[in-house]
């Protein structure tokens, strides 16, 4: 009987340690918070030759960054700013409305409690923690007042020095311990970026598909890397809005998805050098599919 009892124990060690290590929370994470390993490396980006230029940096991001209220639909994180900056996250996709003098951060119609002027504020305050980083941010109007965002960025972040605002590619010594925007379409102040997701790339009626789709726009953003624009890459995804995949929330899509890019991405590692893939933006992005992504720098 001791014997059978040391051997269902080691079992159950066993399932437990197997759970742990290949757990959803591995690449998909819906926990609000995240514990990180005492030898997490939060400053990764020290590691980031000072001479080489930002479109060289394979950079994990967060689509729809602030999107943490408003049901199923709407919610695209779960991680509080703060967190997915310290698990290794340096891009964010900022929606804004302006009212009056203040602009508001939104998904569609719903109210994220946040304006742009907390989000940079918390920015500011990791980086002058961590300097060796740089934090890159887009901002994309949600309102028919497109045309004044700019200047109400502008107003906002006035003569900070800590704050890219140029359509030079910098390097990476260059913007250190700064916030660096990215420009596209109606917005106009920083880097040029590209993105390679097409028409209807975000609708989700098959996962499967979705795979794919994720798949050709890294092929195009492995082509694309190194120049003068910042090249974007969504790998996130809803099925509201099709008949299909009417119950695939983004939370749904991201628990699918997040292990195939996780998988996609690690095929690449044996390659000397890795290649470059630019800005990756996720949904519910776990630890582990941060730092798949991170170590695709290193060789």
């Amino acid at each position: 009987m001791k014997a059978a009892h040391k051997c269902l124990l080691f079992h159950c060690i066993l399932l437990s340690v197997t759970f742990l290590c290949h757990g959803k929370d591995q690449y998909f994470s819906d926990n609000a918070n995240p514990i990180l390993p005492g030898s997490y490396n939060i400053p990764w980006m020290a590691g980031i030759e000072d001479f080489h230029t930002l479109s060289l940096v394979t950079i994990p991001g967060t689509h729809a960054s602030m999107a943490l209220h408003g049901g199923p639909e709407a919610e695209h994180q779960v991680m509080s700013l703060k967190d997915q900056l310290r698990a290794g996250i340096r891009f964010l996709d900022i929606k804004v409305f302006g009212l009056g003098d203040t602009l508001y951060i939104m998904d569609g119609v719903a109210y994220q409690h946040i304006t742009l002027k907390d989000v940079l504020d918390t920015v500011r305050a990791f980086l002058s923690e961590f300097k060796t980083e740089a934090v890159l941010i887009r901002v994309e109007p949600e309102s028919f007042e497109k045309k004044t965002v700019n200047e109400m960025v502008q107003s906002l972040i006035g003569n900070d020095q800590n704050v890219w605002v140029q359509s030079g590619m910098p390097t990476m010594g260059q913007v250190r311990g700064k916030i660096v925007f990215l420009q596209r379409s109606t917005f106009t102040l920083g880097i040029p970026l590209i993105e390679t997701d097409g028409k209807g790339s975000s609708k989700v009626s098959n996962v499967k598909d979705k795979d794919n789709k994720i798949m050709q726009q890294l092929n195009q953003a492995i082509v694309a890397y190194g120049g003068d624009n910042a090249v974007l890459t969504y790998t996130s995804g809803t099925g509201l809005g099709t008949f299909w995949g009417m119950f695939l929330t983004p939370k749904r899509v991201a628990e699918k998805v997040n292990p195939w890019v996780n998988q996609y991405l690690r095929q690449f590692y044996p390659n000397q050098p890795r290649p470059c893939f630019g800005i990756i933006a996720m949904d519910f992005p776990g630890i582990d599919l941060i730092q798949t992504i991170i170590n695709l720098n290193w060789w």
